[in-house]
């Protein structure tokens, strides 16, 4: 038996849990450079703003309806999210973090009553973190998902499933816990077949068309399909998801996200840049981001990639983009190494006079740390203790791990590549250009402050 817990509008519901002011107003969190609606409130939802909606587009409606918009705050959402996983885990004895607002607790050999057990614990994450949940149960990995989408849309669209499903809880709201496996295969069948098929995990759009032009509409139609019929025409993979349907556990838990084969680090800037040093501050700050990433996961990297492109959307601009590869003769994680390989790519492909909107980095050729293999010359080089590149080697690794403690310490950037660029302490003479201009950061003007890891930013309770 699975769960999984479902922060309802994750990011949306970080931010009110500072901003009380925002409950009951439709808001929606912005991308980045303010782009466009990547969470949505159920009032901003019930405006009729979908998914991704262009800011531009939708920003009449601040004075018309009260729209609220905020950029988005990663830092504040992904401590949030570390606080609600850890306490999900207490439903059961093992957990997958499936992404950051959602969780899979397999539920197996678990005593009591499930239901009550998952009431328990969505009172507890909504009284020490402020957030609200919604868990779907099942025997399967994607049954419990359909569960839980289940559970929502009975709160937010009332008629299309029936209250019980779900029940109410002790102050006569609706539970928002949904348990397929105690219903009857009447009761699953009325579900299935007022459910479209696109909302069953891993049906995307693509396979969802595919699917509809077959003559399958609902989740009662994937399910009534034969599993090895299904994997002649489409999929191994959409058998597995119809046999999960059906009942038939083929997704066990991920007990460690696998580690990426490439890291990519890429942001499009919130102005155009023109300027060569501007972009080198961006590439090395990317360099430095996806070395970051590469050591986490205990890698190395064997070629890297840079990229920089004008804005295709700028019709009035005159258009470029390019790209290199830069391998590497030894893999590593030395973000000073990786900086210098991104700057040596950007010297190569940067030409001036564009407008410049986006550039990035990624990591390639990707292997364990404990794969590394010495070549005959390295060799030589362990076996001489008193060579001096092999010290230097040594003092740089123990470089980097300093500087990795010192930024989980007291914050991202507080200490990096110098090609980054710095804070100005000092006051520019007429005329002198400003090196350490960052016109290439995003845009974030609406961001709220990071109320739980930064100290300056710290909420303020006022009497």
């Amino acid at each position: 038996m699975y769960a999984l817990v479902d922060g309802n509008n994750f990011y949306v519901s970080c931010e009110r849990v500072f901003r009380p002011d925002l409950n009951g107003r439709p808001v929606v969190v912005l991308s980045n450079n303010d782009g466009c609606a990547v969470a949505r409130s159920n009032e901003a939802k019930a405006l009729g703003i979908a998914m991704g909606a262009p800011w531009f587009k939708i920003k009449h409606l601040e004075d018309e309806a009260g729209l609220v918009g905020l950029s988005a705050n990663f830092t504040l959402y992904g401590d949030m999210s570390d606080r609600m996983m850890s306490l999900v885990a207490g439903l059961g004895h093992q957990q997958e973090i499936y992404s950051i607002d959602e969780s899979f607790v397999n539920l197996a050999g678990i005593r009591g009553d499930l239901i009550k057990r998952s009431h328990q614990i969505r009172r507890r994450v909504m009284q020490w973190t402020g957030l609200p949940t919604c868990i779907g149960i099942a025997p399967t990995k994607t049954l419990a998902k359909l569960a839980n989408h289940i559970a929502k849309t009975v709160e937010r669209k009332p008629g299309v499933y029936p209250e019980h499903i779900v029940g109410h809880g002790v102050d006569g709201s609706l539970s928002q816990v949904c348990h397929l496996g105690l219903l009857d295969v009447a009761s699953k069948q009325l579900l299935f077949e007022r459910t479209e098929v696109t909302e069953v995990w891993g049906v995307g759009p693509r396979i969802g068309k595919q699917l509809n032009e077959a003559g399958v509409h609902t989740v009662l139609d994937l399910v009534n399909l034969d599993p090895a019929t299904v994997a002649r025409r489409w999929s191994v993979v959409l058998e597995r998801t119809v046999r999960e349907l059906k009942g038939q556990p083929c997704i066990a838990l991920d007990h460690e996200p696998p580690a990426r084969q490439q890291i990519a680090c890429t942001r499009s800037f919130g102005h155009p840049v023109t300027e060569r040093h501007e972009i080198e501050q961006a590439v090395t700050e990317f360099a430095s981001r996806a070395a970051e990433k590469l050591r986490k996961q205990d890698h190395r990297a064997s070629a890297l990639l840079t990229f920089i492109r004008t804005s295709p959307f700028r019709r009035q601009d005159e258009q470029y983009s390019a790209s290199m590869v830069y391998p590497l003769i030894r893999p590593t994680a030395d973000s000073t190494q990786l900086v210098k390989a991104a700057l040596t790519n950007l010297a190569r492909i940067y030409k001036p006079g564009f407008n410049y909107a986006k550039a990035g980095v990624m990591l390639m050729d990707l292997s364990p740390a404990s794969q590394e293999q010495l070549e005959l010359g390295d060799w030589a080089l362990e076996l001489n203790e008193q060579d001096a590149c092999t010290t230097s080697e040594a003092e740089r690794a123990r470089m980097i791990v300093a500087m990795d403690s010192l930024n989980q310490r007291y914050g991202k950037g507080t200490v990096k590549v110098a090609s980054a660029g710095a804070h100005r302490t000092t006051t520019l003479r007429p005329g002198q250009p400003d090196r350490n201009q960052r016109n290439w950061q995003m845009k974030q003007a609406r961001r709220t402050p990071r109320y739980t890891t930064c100290w300056a930013e710290l909420a303020v309770a006022k009497g």
